[in-house]
């Protein structure tokens, strides 16, 4: 029970870290802000610290992660693509990517509940990846 629990949590924060990475990815273009585009590429970094010590535990249980759910992505993609079409400002991207943030912050504390008995590094990884999804939140209020 332990090790499965840690292998799943372990595989949503790789899914969500990877999921954040494309949503900061597809804003980066349409940034105006500097000090804005600098905390989302920051921000970027750490996702992928974060990844890669996921992946690097992962392939410890002999796990090779998970990717984002298909439709999701699709579905963000599609939100952001026409919200930025409508209003290309850096605003849209802060309302963007802030929705993000809270989505994950409120699905990854479910997988904290739901993998109860997970291992203390995974569950610490994804209270990192929570802190990290709350502040970028915070960072960006001043755009919104």
């Amino acid at each position: 029970m332990i090790e499965d629990d840690t292998i799943q949590l372990l595989k949503e924060c790789n899914a969500g870290v990877k999921m954040g990475v494309a949503s900061i990815d597809e804003v980066l273009p349409h940034v105006k802000n500097d000090t804005l585009r600098q905390r989302l590429v920051d921000c970027k970094t750490e996702h992928e610290n974060l990844g890669e010590e996921t992946k690097n535990l992962l392939n410890q249980y002999h796990d090779s992660g998970k990717e984002p759910n298909p439709f999701a992505s699709m579905m963000s993609s599609m939100k952001t693509n026409t919200k930025l079409l409508a209003a290309p400002t850096d605003e849209t991207i802060s309302d963007l990517i802030t929705d993000g943030c809270n989505m994950g912050v409120k699905s990854l504390n479910r997988y904290l509940n739901e993998y109860e008995a997970a291992e203390e590094k995974a569950k610490d990884i994804t209270k990192r990846l929570i802190n990290l999804e709350e502040k970028l939140a915070i960072d960006i209020r001043n755009y919104l």
